[in-house]
């Protein structure tokens, strides 16, 4: 009921209209009525017709005046706000930033703990190449390069390896090496021995007798060793699907950036340019002196001449002995 007095009220002018039309209907059928007050109320029905047009009409023009006063004003607002909307679009706006810095972290997946081992077996297992640059390049000896040479042989395919370690000719990037090595942890790491500047040269000449005792031994390895005397405190290693870096110190998180990441090619960029500032070892005139299954002292001195590494004067048969060890015995100084 109270929405029917509601709409009543709201068209009161039609409501009255068809009253009147409905009453002179009637009496119009029972002969009640007059002709002159038909008539009469016939035009009384159109004039509040009229007026009811008339109201239409003027509620319409009023709702059109407002509405394009809204659009303009709407309109304007958006003129004013067309300048901050080009500065954060623009390519250098700040939705292009936000843009930037999420694709940046979805970029490089962090890595911790059990995660680095993992990483590096999965890039191990489906990898023609490999990039490896760091320090003495002890754990690319004991288990990276052995085996990248085994999933080779088992899919029949060719295998390319990159080294790149400290020049154990150059006692001040060793000094420096080692001290950096004692800064993160004083005591013997998982070899048993501490480092010392002794310690890092053998190391070093331990990955170039290996890198030259597997190329012996593998049809399928396309090895080159890299000298420089620069250290770096991060070790990179490429392969074919991604590239992970660490740190000496296994406890600090590591980073991984899959190849389909545009940092990927940057860093296969950035390793390209190091090699190629960094002194080449001529790994093809290990073919002058053929190595056993357990290399001897004399073959092993015999080996670094050709390569144009010699060793050190003072290194006896001993320190000899210590290097083929560490070179075909190697341990993973990380288990």
């Amino acid at each position: 009921m109270a929405r029917l007095l509601s709409w009543v009220a709201s068209n009161l002018d039609a409501f009255f209209g068809l009253v009147v039309a409905i009453t002179v209907s009637i009496l119009g059928l029972t002969d009640d009525a007059s002709e002159d007050v038909v008539n009469s109320a016939i035009l009384l029905i159109l004039a509040l017709l009229a007026q009811a047009l008339l109201r239409e009409r003027w509620r319409r023009d009023t709702a059109e005046r407002a509405t394009r006063k809204m659009l303009g004003e709407s309109a304007a607002r958006m003129d004013a706000l067309l300048p901050h909307l080009a500065a954060i679009s623009a390519d250098d706006g700040v939705l292009a930033r936000a843009r930037t810095a999420i694709d940046s972290v979805s970029m490089v997946r962090v890595l911790n703990g059990a995660e680095v081992g993992h990483a590096h077996a999965e890039a191990r297992s489906q990898t023609d190449r490999w990039q490896f640059k760091g320090g003495t390049g002890t754990f690319t000896r004991a288990v990276t390069l052995p085996e990248c040479i085994e999933h080779a042989r088992r899919r029949n395919g060719t295998l390319d390896f990159g080294i790149e370690i400290i020049d154990p000719g150059d006692e001040q990037v060793c000094e420096r090496y080692a001290q950096f090595r004692r800064s993160l942890s004083p005591r013997p790491d998982a070899t048993g021995e501490r480092w010392t500047v002794d310690r890092t040269r053998k190391e070093a000449f331990a990955t170039v007798l290996a890198a030259c005792w597997y190329q012996q031994r593998s049809g399928l390895l396309n090895i080159d060793v890299r000298l420089s005397s620069q250290m770096s405190t991060f070790r990179f290693d490429l392969s074919s699907s991604c590239v992970i870096i660490t740190q000496e110190n296994p406890q600090t998180p590591a980073l991984r950036i899959d190849r389909r990441e545009i940092y990927y090619h940057r860093y296969s960029i950035e390793l390209q340019y190091s090699r190629e500032q960094s002194r080449r070892v001529p790994i093809e005139q290990a073919k002058q002196v053929p190595l056993d299954d357990e290399p001897s002292v004399e073959q092993t001195r015999r080996l670094f001449a050709a390569l144009g590494v010699p060793l050190p004067r003072a290194y006896g048969d001993r320190e000899v002995s210590d290097i083929i060890v560490k070179a075909i015995q190697a341990r993973n100084p990380y288990e």
